[in-house]
């Protein structure tokens, strides 16, 4: 049943007030609940250094020497084992991605120069592809609204949304490759071209109807350098393949398609995407977003660096990853197992997918 009832009964008259729709239900903030959150937590919002890099930097050599291991292995099991490793670290080391949109521009020097150039640039996601966009997700009156790059409603659409939603993640890492390649190069020297692929092919995003506005400023310099690394990165890739042979390439595609998969699950179940299209108060944007809290350690593979507190996230979206378990801790000690911040938890990823698809059936 959806957080919001888009329903109109104005203009019937009281004589008919059983078979008219109901109102829309707007659900109205839990200001304990919000002002708990901010006031139990403000010891722990600092980003350390000493927990970010070490974690990135050795997600991302876990990630690259298994992905080694892959390409040079002659059995097939051991192929499997290092393409399945590389798959769930260069996961872990590219989520952050998510971190860089949230902290301060300063809390982390140098993070972020260091995260494109050994992992958002060689995996073709450089920064720039969230960093702008996933803010209006977070925007109070953009939450799943169409204008929400990062929001469908797909629990309210047909079942097979649901498959073509994932599967369409295997074909991200090519698209990548062929947009910093091929279209991006194009772009340059064919004006029409560059604003298509800026507009439409330029965020990680899930919306089609989104369009993402030109660059401006020093993000629009950030822009141009990420994107010059990201194609003569790409080019290489290609010019080294067709001297080399393929396979190398071949491999490194399908562990990051495997990787994008994993990322579109936990996409999948992020939310319960239940809303129509209204602007959301901040609690009922809590209420739509999922935690998937411990006991069970699998959660922290299939949603890392504190994804597990989608929902938490939403409502303190700076708080570092590393802070959320303890954030997590106080605010359900403070709230209680029967207040509105427990109605947020669930209990993992194929409950969720399960009340997800159970929702699809039930679309019209």
């Amino acid at each position: 049943m959806s957080l919001h009832q888009s329903l109109s009964a104005s203009s019937v008259s009281p004589t008919f007030a059983k078979e008219r729709a109901p109102e829309r239900i707007v659900i109205a903030d839990d200001k304990e609940m919000l002002r708990a959150a901010v006031e139990l937590t403000r010891d722990i919002a600092v980003a350390r250094p000493e927990i970010y890099w070490p974690d990135m930097l050795g997600s991302a050599a876990l990630g690259y020497a298994a992905l080694a291991g892959a390409i040079l292995a002659s059995n097939p099991a051991v192929m499997f084992v290092c393409g399945l490793i590389a798959a769930l670290a260069l996961y872990r080391a590219m989520l952050f991605i998510h971190e860089l949109t949230h902290i301060h521009r300063d809390a982390l020097p140098g993070f972020r120069l260091g995260w494109n150039l050994l992992v958002g640039i060689p995996l073709l996601t450089p920064s720039f592809m969230y960093e702008g966009v996933h803010q209006l997700h977070h925007a109070r009156t953009r939450y799943g609204t169409s204008e929400d790059p990062e929001y469908l409603p797909l629990a309210l659409m047909k079942p097979w949304s649901l498959p073509v939603f994932l599967v369409t993640a295997i074909l991200l890492p090519p698209a990548l490759l062929i947009r910093s390649a091929v279209l991006v190069p194009l772009g340059a020297i064919i004006p029409p071209l560059r604003k298509l692929v800026w507009e439409r092919l330029s965020s990680l995003s899930i919306n089609p109807a989104f369009r993402r506005r030109p660059p401006e400023g020093a993000f629009a310099r950030m822009v141009f350098w990420q994107e010059v690394g990201a194609s003569i990165w790409a080019i290489a890739l290609l010019g080294a393949s067709f001297a080399f042979g393929w396979r190398p390439l071949l491999i490194g595609l399908s562990v990051v398609s495997v990787a994008a998969v994993l990322n579109q699950l936990r996409t999948l179940v992020a939310h319960l995407w239940e809303n129509e299209g209204d602007a959301m108060t901040v609690t009922a944007q809590y209420l739509d977003s999922v935690n998937v809290p411990p006991p069970g350690p699998v959660p922290a593979l299939w949603a890392p660096v504190g994804l597990r507190y989608h929902a938490l996230h939403h409502l303190l979206p700076s708080m570092p990853y590393h802070s959320l378990a303890e954030a997590h801790r106080r605010l359900s000690t403070n709230l209680g197992a029967e207040g509105t911040y427990a109605k947020a938890n669930h209990a993992g990823l194929l409950p969720l997918v399960g009340r997800i698809a159970r929702s699809t059936m039930r679309a019209r």
